[in-house]
């Protein structure tokens, strides 16, 4: 029988694989100690940078925030088209997450449903499959909640607050209840619209998610 020798490359590499085994944390961790994923947002003009400078909007100030500290610094990359409804963030969302790996989802849709009058249920169950992609594909996921204006009545809003405090509890996901806390209805913050949010409000926008997303991070 041939003597085993461990400067044979066989030998190596078994030498390797038993240092792997026996020695404990930092070389058993390696594997899962790759880079950080990006910031994944997938949104609609809330965070589309309606009508306001390039670069002002939340999801730009989010960025800055990160790469100020060291700890923290990732990419964030912004997939929220203006008009996006929440059927059709579903369809874009899995070439999104191959594409961009993200360790961290944003999801903030809703609101053109709602105008649109898409009964509750029909976006809950297009927010739970991007929730359960989000998830599948190793992202740690947060659902920024919206509201529409009081015109369409306390029932209609009372269900869609439900469906997004729903689907959090459910799916055991981080949650914003209204991402616009502060922001609507208030003088100077919101476009002449009445529905999107002014350069002026993105910090308060900011505001409002950081506290539901640095845990995730």
């Amino acid at each position: 029988m041939r003597k085993f020798r461990w400067g044979t490359a066989m030998g190596r590499a078994l030498a390797v694989l038993l240092a792997a085994l026996l020695l404990p944390g930092p070389l058993l961790a390696a594997p899962q100690a790759r880079a950080r994923g990006p910031v994944l947002v997938v949104g609609d003009s809330l965070s589309a940078e309606h009508n306001i400078p390039r670069g002002t909007g939340w999801v730009s100030l989010l960025e800055r925030k990160l790469q100020a500290e060291p700890s923290l610094a990732r990419p964030v990359v912004n997939a929220s088209i203006s008009g996006e409804t929440s059927a059709g963030a579903l369809t874009r969302l899995p070439a999104l997450l191959e594409k961009h790996r993200p360790s961290v989802l944003v999801i903030e849709l809703g609101g053109n449903d709602a105008l649109r009058g898409l009964a509750p249920a029909q976006l809950e169950a297009n927010l739970r499959r991007m929730v359960e992609l989000g998830t599948a594909a190793g992202a740690r996921v947060l659902l920024l909640g919206i509201d529409v204006p009081p015109n369409y009545g306390p029932a209609y809003r009372e269900r869609l607050r439900r469906t997004y405090e729903g689907l959090a509890q459910r799916q055991g996901v981080a949650l914003v209840p209204f991402f616009l806390e502060g922001v609507a209805l208030e003088e100077g913050l919101m476009q002449a619209d009445g529905l999107h949010p002014t350069a002026a409000a993105q910090p308060r926008l900011l505001d409002n998610v950081w506290p539901a997303l640095r845990p995730l991070l």
